[in-house]
C-alpha cells in the first residue's frame, strides 16, 4: 500500500529552463514525507498520512528524526503546473532505528497521460533527543508503519 500526498508547485521551484530544479525537489520530497509521518496541530482524519503521522516534530520533543542518506533518480523534467504533483510514498526497508522512505513523483492525479518523474529514498533515523543516540522504532509506529512496507526502489541507472 502506498501514501498519495499531494504537492503543490510553487513558482519558486523553477529553474531558468522553466522546470523544477533538481534541488528543489529535495524539498518538495520533505514536504511530501512531513505530511506523512509527522503529527500536525490539526488532526484531519483524512488527511494524507492520517494514519502514519506519529512521530513528534514539535520543539522540544523526545524524538528528532536526522537524515542519514537520499538518493534522487530524474526521470523526465516537472514543468510547473497548478494542481499538486501526486507523490506516492511506502516503506522500503523499516529497520531497528532507521527507515527508508520510497517516493514516486507523478503528474497530477487525473492527468493524463499519467508522468513518473522522479523516484528517490531517503533514510531515516530516529534519535532520542535527550541521548543524542538512535532509538529504536517503538510498537506504535512499527504498527502504524507497517501496511505500508513494499519493495524498496531498484534505480535504473546504478
Amino acid at each position: 500500500m502506498r501514501l498519495h500526498v499531494p504537492t503543490p508547485l510553487r513558482w519558486s521551484d523553477l529553474d531558468a529552463y522553466g522546470h523544477v530544479n533538481n534541488a528543489r525537489m529535495l524539498s518538495l520530497l520533505e514536504e511530501a514525507r512531513i505530511q506523512a509521518f509527522w503529527v500536525s496541530a490539526e488532526a484531519d482524519e483524512n488527511a494524507a498520512g492520517a494514519s502514519t503521522a506519529v512521530l513528534d516534530a514539535t520543539p522540544g520533543a523526545d524524538t528528532v528524526t536526522l537524515i542519514a542518506r537520499q538518493e534522487v533518480e530524474y526521470l523526465a523534467p516537472i514543468p510547473y503546473q497548478r494542481q499538486p504533483l501526486d507523490i506516492e510514498l511506502w516503506i522500503g526497508h523499516m529497520g531497528g532505528a532507521s527507515l527508508e522512505v520510497c517516493y514516486e513523483v507523478f503528474s497530477p492525479l487525473g492527468v493524463e497521460p499519467r508522468v513518473l518523474y522522479t523516484r528517490a529514498v531517503t533514510t531515516i533515523v530516529l534519535v532520542d533527543s535527550a541521548t543524542e543516540r538512535p532509538r529504536r522504532i517503538d510498537d506504535r509506529e512499527r504498527e502504524a508503519w507497517q501496511p505500508y512496507l513494499g519493495d524498496p526502489i531498484v534505480f535504473r541507472r546504478r
